[in-house]
């Protein structure tokens, strides 16, 4: 394999939480603390191998330095979730494992199957909620051409999910959802463009969704995701251990909020996303930098670049520029750098498919009972706008696969560690054939390179 100076000989990484990390009050869990968080004991796995206290210390820095080339620490910059919220309690794989709700979510064989509902149809009498979906950036201005583009298919987002979580039986929900007029009577006399409800049916059943104009002006109008939440409890098939519910109308979640792209009621094993805010067409609005998003969101010069606007210069002895194998990362920059910018409505409509795709697995590992993650840049990240979202990396860090590869491998399919251990594989191989299909939208380029420098450095481990 090439040298890290041949693959990408002018940019190193960003391996540790950024220089702004510490300013913001946030605290990287310790190189022991990070081990230990994957493990049932909630203790180092490496205290087993070395009982010298100072050869420990040496083999755990050694084994997460070699990590954090495919695993780096959170980025947290200006304005990113975890600068504003820097103590949020850390979820490890032991408190996971207890949490007192998991007793009875958990999967099993008779409810195992994560369903997927597509868009819903727009009645006739509702045609009006079709022009809730188009975008518009600066108020009375023409949509941009973008605007006109179908969103990502429920049948790609299905094929994607069954990679994700791997082993879980991945379904079409059996009914197509539909707008329709809410029947309960007004209050007032408005006209049908200034309701305050539409109903949402399934089957014989009508849920009333709240809808209100859009707050900031970039969608006519919102959807209120409570209401959608309920509306998919309602709907839960006995065997589905989760439901997720996918919308291109915009969401709010209540009156102090501008908008959200999708939430989760872990507890009751739903989860609904719009594909409203990840559109293209949005893309200058929302601040997003095409350039860096993620895997190039790591590039050590745009994170130095941001932390200099803010008056802070990076600690080289704490984010060094040298670059060892294996390196998953930087192999999954390199593939990356090499997707044109999308111009096409194909590629434009792949880059929107990929941010979607992430958001739909990040809510339906809360279905799972994962919590947000401040150990590594993972998938289960929280964050606080789309620019940060898309700087953020589609895999799961070493302490949320732990969660995942347990849920699934040991509680739905019996078993045990070691078989734990060959899963993981499998899920790397699942998730790598199908980001080979999407070559040409740049996270999935990234990503399958990222699989395949993880697989081997998983194999040179077992040597």
């Amino acid at each position: 394999m090439p040298r890290a100076s041949e693959l990408f000989p002018f940019e190193t990484l960003q391996l540790e939480p950024s220089v702004y990390a510490k300013q913001a009050g946030y605290n990287w869990p310790s190189s022991d603390r990070r081990l230990a968080a994957t493990t049932k004991s909630g203790r180092n796995p490496l205290a087993t191998k070395e009982k010298n206290p100072k050869g420990l210390v040496h083999l755990t820095e050694e084994a997460t330095s070699k990590l954090s080339h495919a695993f780096p620490g959170p980025l947290i910059l200006p304005g990113d979730e975890l600068a504003q919220d820097p103590k949020y309690p850390a979820q490890s794989f032991r408190s996971w494992l207890n949490e007192g709700l998991r007793k009875n979510r958990k999967p099993n064989k008779r409810r195992n199957a994560l369903y997927v509902a597509s868009v819903p149809e727009i009645a006739s009498s509702m045609s009006f909620m079709k022009g809730w979906v188009r975008p518009n950036v600066e108020e009375g201005a023409k949509p941009p051409a973008t605007a006109a583009l179908n969103s990502p298919s429920s049948e790609d987002i299905i094929k994607y999910t069954a990679a994700f979580y791997h082993g879980m039986p991945v379904k079409p929900f059996p009914h197509r959802l539909q707008f329709v007029p809410w029947t309960e009577p007004k209050k007032s006399g408005k006209s049908g463009r200034d309701i305050d409800y539409v109903g949402l049916l399934t089957g014989s059943s009508c849920t009333r969704i709240r809808a209100r104009p859009c707050s900031d002006g970039v969608f006519e109008r919102q959807l209120n995701l409570e209401d959608l939440l309920d509306a998919a409890i309602e709907m839960l098939p006995e065997d589905a251990y989760s439901l997720l519910l996918l919308f291109d109308h915009d969401m709010y979640e209540d009156e102090e909020d501008d908008f959200c792209c999708g939430r989760a009621y872990g507890g009751n094993r739903v989860a609904v996303v719009s594909t409203a805010r990840y559109h293209p067409a949005l893309d200058d609005y929302a601040g997003i930098d095409l350039a860096h998003m993620w895997p190039a969101s790591h590039l050590k010069s745009y994170v130095d670049d941001i932390c200099a606007a803010e008056g802070l210069q990076a600690d080289l002895k704490s984010n060094p520029r040298v670059v060892v194998s294996p390196r998953p990362l930087l192999l999954a920059v390199e593939a990356a750098k090499h997707i044109e910018e999308p111009s096409t409505p194909e590629a434009k409509r792949g880059l929107w498919f990929s941010r979607l795709a992430r958001t739909v697995v990040h809510e339906l590992g809360h279905c799972l009972g994962l919590d947000h993650c401040i150990y590594y840049a993972c998938v289960m990240q929280s964050t606080s706008c789309m620019a940060e979202d898309v700087r953020q990396p589609p895999y799961l860090c070493p302490v949320c696969l732990s969660k995942v590869s347990h849920a699934i491998a040991c509680e739905l399919n019996g078993r045990d560690e070691v078989g734990k251990e060959k899963y993981v594989i499998e899920r790397y191989r699942s998730l790598e054939k199908f980001c080979d299909s999407w070559k040409h939208v740049g996270l999935f380029a990234g990503y399958g390179a990222w699989l395949r420098g993880r697989l081997d450095q998983l194999e040179i481990s077992r040597r």
